[in-house]
């Protein structure tokens, strides 16, 4: 109630200055691309820079994404390791005795209900929780390239201490590892992919994050189906030591790939900024999109508290969907599927071999689906794919008596939707001052409520039994009203046009955007000392 007085008290918080520089960096834009040949896209809601989809990009982007292999193979790892004997005869022989143990027929959904055995799955996600924050300061202070070199250092580690465990502590303590490593590279690696991508092709090369999480589970599963079969019982180790094939790939791409720009200007590194992205874009016509990165640095610099700023009406929205899409993207039950589809499958019936071989199907069809995301997340956009998986996912639900037909549907509809895009719209809808701080509250909800997941499911599956199905069915239908009324649409719009070109424009969003104001001119006014409108110039556009 009091917010539209003490807007009419203050005036609007946008200074004169602040949006005259806008209009001339558009102008610049335009009169760039009328005369040398460069593009302005006036239907996709936000400028379009000139930018060629150039080779460095492409394999920057590639290099970069390992960090989602690594995270995808310790997904997948875990629930096949947890369903071979010999693994859990040495670290969990209460759950092997359960297993071997003929009278249990009638209680198959139990036979795996063991918090011991949940926490080696869970350790790593609550790691993680807690090695976002540190990584939000690496990600601000050294940059995005520096972050992802640290988190293949944590996975290397990790896999070391996994491959050779010789008591449970060693092995939870390696699992915390690779949790630390999680941490920092799902903090770094979609920050970096979304920029330095061009904006056309943005959510395209975000997904090829969440492709390599399902290419790296679906390496695990196959691992996993050979490995189950060598004799001698130490065929988990081999699981669990070829995680470092990832973890070099990820320390190694580190290594090679370019700093984004972004991270460079906003750490004052404006010439070297200006080569990257003259040099990622492949040509020299860059002055329009240079000009706006300074423009967001230099917003930047002025927040002193990001986190602090995190929680200002004008960031909200961004981080209201962030938070949600995160919970909601745990909610649907997929990392149950991916944790313990082995287990799964195994509770319901299928044999040992057979259980492996469903999860690999249903890690192909994972993968497969991530591929149609990249192919049409920048056509159709990003609300119809989550809003028609919504519907496929909750009749897969509903139906879960088909097991390995419904959850391949269900799976499918997870991964060209739910899974990369849960990533894809948090890391580029918030503006540079909060982005680091807003990625890091977004990794560090995720991992909660995976941890929260991975440690609860098996017991959730031993009292619910099929009515688990039912339990995440209802969280499905949740989800898709929410998106429907309250995701909105991002794709082709500049990532630092978010604020003016989405949540400006959204029915309620737009109520904490323009009543607030911009954070970087609080308690400023124009280089007329009035505020905006007193001259009676419209500087909106």
């Amino acid at each position: 109630l009091l917010s539209p007085i003490i807007s009419l008290l203050i005036g609007n918080r946008f200074s004169v200055e602040s949006r005259t520089l806008r209009v001339l960096r558009r102008q610049t834009a335009l009169s760039q691309a009328m005369a040398g040949g460069g593009f302005v896209s006036s239907s996709a809601g936000g400028t379009e820079f000139e930018a060629k989809i150039t080779p460095i990009v492409i394999m920057s982007c590639i290099m970069a994404a390992t960090g989602g292999l690594m995270f995808g193979y310790d997904v997948g790892v875990s629930g096949g390791v947890t369903s071979m004997p010999a693994f859990l005869e040495k670290f969990f022989p209460v759950v092997a005795r359960k297993t071997q143990d003929p009278t249990l027929n009638n209680s198959n959904y139990c036979k795996y209900d063991n918090q011991g055995l949940q926490l080696f799955t869970s350790s790593l996600y609550l790691a993680g929780l807690t090695a976002t924050f540190f990584a939000s300061y690496t990600t601000r202070t050294l940059g995005r390239r520096p972050t992802m070199l640290i988190a293949g250092l944590f996975f290397i580690a990790g896999v070391v201490l996994n491959a050779a465990a010789q008591d449970l502590a060693m092995l939870i303590v390696g699992r915390i590892l690779l949790g630390c490593g999680v941490g920092f590279a799902n903090q770094a690696v979609p920050l970096f992919l979304s920029e330095i991508a061009p904006t056309r092709i943005r959510g395209a090369l975000n997904i090829l994050f969440q492709l390599n999480v399902t290419i790296g589970i679906l390496f695990a599963n196959l691992i996993n189906y050979g490995t189950a079969k060598i004799k001698g019982g130490w065929g988990w180790r081999l699981s669990l030591g070829l995680a470092g094939v990832p973890a070099v790939l990820l320390t190694l791409g580190a290594l090679l790939v370019s700093e984004t720009p972004n991270s460079l200007i906003e750490r004052g590194r404006l010439d070297e900024g200006k080569a990257v992205l003259r040099k990622i874009r492949g040509t020299d016509k860059i002055e329009p999109e240079f000009l706006e990165l300074v423009e967001a640095s230099r917003i930047a610099k002025e927040v002193k508290h990001p986190f602090r700023n995190l929680l200002k009406r004008k960031n909200r929205p961004p981080l209201v969907i962030s938070i949600a899409l995160q919970i909601f993207q745990q909610c649907t039950g997929i990392n149950a599927i991916m944790f313990y589809a082995p287990v799964l499958f195994n509770t319901v019936g299928f044999g040992s071999d057979a259980s492996l071989y469903s999860a690999v199907i249903t890690g192909a069809v994972n993968v497969l689906s991530t591929v149609v995301s990249i192919y049409s997340v920048d056509r159709l956009g990003r609300r119809k794919l989550l809003l028609e998986a919504g519907v496929q996912m909750l009749l897969s639900q509903g139906f879960a008596v088909l097991v390995v037909i419904m959850v391949c549907t269900f799976v499918s509809a997870f991964a060209w939707s739910w899974g990369p895009l849960g990533w894809l719209i948090p890391s580029e809808t918030f503006p540079l001052e909060t982005r680091s701080a807003g990625q890091s509250v977004t990794v560090c909800v995720n991992l909660l409520f995976t941890f929260v997941i991975a440690q609860a499911f098996l017991s959730m599956l031993c009292h619910f039994k099929f009515g688990i199905f039912l339990f995440f069915s209802g969280w499905v239908a949740v989800m898709s009203v929410f998106v429907f009324f309250l995701v909105p649409e991002t794709k082709n719009v500049p990532i630092e046009e978010m604020t003016d070109k989405v949540w400006a424009q959204h029915w309620l969003w737009k109520r904490f955007v323009e009543e607030d104001g911009d954070v970087e001119m609080e308690g400023r006014v124009g280089v007329n000392g009035k505020g905006n409108g007193s001259n009676g110039v419209d500087y909106s556009s």
